[in-house]
């Protein structure tokens, strides 16, 4: 719901850094790993009851999240990039509820189950959805350029990162909060399966 609001004001000072980077000869694939890193190393610091220590990793790989498509849009797109982007993404979101499980597993065990079901759900629902699209030809920059079709939704990724750092700054609140967003998560899934129903349905 909020990322292209974000993405209007991040895009610009992203597109210049991506530029800078890619004239040093980095590629937008490397990017991806180190932002990558950085997520799971947060997801360790979370695991190991550290979730304030967490919060820097974090907001750093959501940075190079941005960043590795600035530097494909200085350099060169490809499928491939696009492709491992939202795969690491995907790993990501779904580490750091783990690790806020095995960091408490009797406390958050099963909100944590909850949580990434719900996770699934959507993510499931937003690559179908983006099957559906380049299958009709259907394009849409809200979100930013991508490689793939962004349909919106409640959640996003402003959203659930905002959520993440609410989570390091208040650890002991995770299964509340996991509960609340997961139904959330579920209603995004719901609504997203519904609009497609408008749009492909024969």
């Amino acid at each position: 719901m909020l990322d292209r609001y974000a993405r209007r004001l991040i895009d610009p000072p992203l597109d210049a850094v991506g530029r800078a980077i890619a004239a040093r000869g980095i590629g937008a694939n490397a990017v991806t790993f180190i932002g990558l890193g950085l997520g799971l190393f947060s997801a360790v610091c979370i695991a190991l009851c550290l979730p304030v220590w967490a919060l820097i990793p974090l907001l750093l790989s959501r940075i190079a999240d941005g960043l590795d498509g600035a530097v494909a849009r200085a350099s060169r797109k490809t499928d491939f990039g696009g492709y491992l982007d939202i795969a690491a993404d995907f790993l990501f979101y779904g580490a750091i509820p783990a690790a806020f499980v095995f960091a408490d597993p009797t406390a958050n065990g099963a909100a944590g189950a909850f949580l990434l079901a719900a996770f699934y759900f959507n993510g499931t629902s937003f690559l179908g959805f983006a099957i559906l699209a380049e299958r009709h030809g259907h394009k849409t920059d809200a979100q930013g350029q991508k490689s793939l079709y962004y349909s919106d939704g409640l959640l996003e990724g402003t959203e659930t990162i905002l959520f993440f750092v609410i989570l390091c700054l208040f650890p002991s609140h995770f299964a509340p909060l996991a509960y609340v967003f997961g139904v959330l998560c579920f209603a995004t899934a719901i609504m997203r399966i519904y609009g497609a129903k408008q749009i492909y349905t024969d």
